[in-house]
């Protein structure tokens, strides 16, 4: 099949293309919000992705992930490569097996500017965002609050300072609701994604 480029983006808002490929944005974890997240940047015809992450494939992933049964056991960093050229086989991947702290993130990251924080645990979460933001040249896009079964229209998305935005619900947790959902991570994986491509192509405000 002689797939181009300009025929996967067709239904895409016109005049976009040049500056989503030209963008760069790196995805820190590769679970619930990051795997989703990659997807619809890849989707929308985002042209660089850097995706980091050291765990691997489990079946309780499925629930909410962008796995299937047959990436038991892979790399997440494998197996989302994977789904991505499916997808879009035009987007630049670079992926790397990193467990992220506060001695290696900001070397991790590079020059990216436009970074998701999709990490899982809370801890994790605390020490990305607070590292980040020490450099005024990162936009940091950060989600929780997403548990439970709560109505889709509490999540939302706030811009907390001029390089900060955090989605969710702003009170539900895991440990509360004992549970977590597709729908609602990958709602505010939804609100992550579009975050970024707002922020690519000039958009003002949240």
């Amino acid at each position: 099949m002689d797939l181009k480029e300009e025929d996967l983006f067709k239904r895409n808002v016109k005049d976009i293309a040049k500056k989503l490929k030209k963008a760069k944005v790196c995805i820190l974890g590769l679970g619930g919000l990051g795997s989703n997240v990659a997807v619809l940047l890849a989707r929308s015809g985002i042209g660089y992705l850097k995706l980091i992450d050291f765990d691997v494939v489990e079946a309780s992933n499925l629930n909410r992930q962008q796995y299937r049964i047959s990436h038991i056991g892979i790399k997440k960093i494998e197996a989302i490569k994977t789904i991505i050229k499916e997808i879009n086989p035009f987007v630049e991947i670079d992926t790397f097996d990193i467990k992220v702290d506060r001695e290696n993130i900001l070397s991790v990251v590079e020059d990216i500017e436009i970074v998701v924080e999709a990490f899982d645990r809370a801890e994790t979460k605390a020490m990305a965002i607070e590292e980040l933001l020490t450099n005024k040249n990162k936009i940091v896009i950060s989600a929780s609050g997403m548990a439970g079964l709560g109505s889709a229209n509490e999540v939302i998305t706030r811009k907390i300072k001029e390089n900060f935005y955090l989605i969710g619900d702003n009170y539900s947790d895991y440990e509360e609701y004992s549970g977590i959902m597709s729908t609602r991570v990958m709602l505010c994986a939804a609100h992550q994604a579009n975050m970024v491509l707002r922020l690519i192509l000039g958009e003002k405000g949240e």
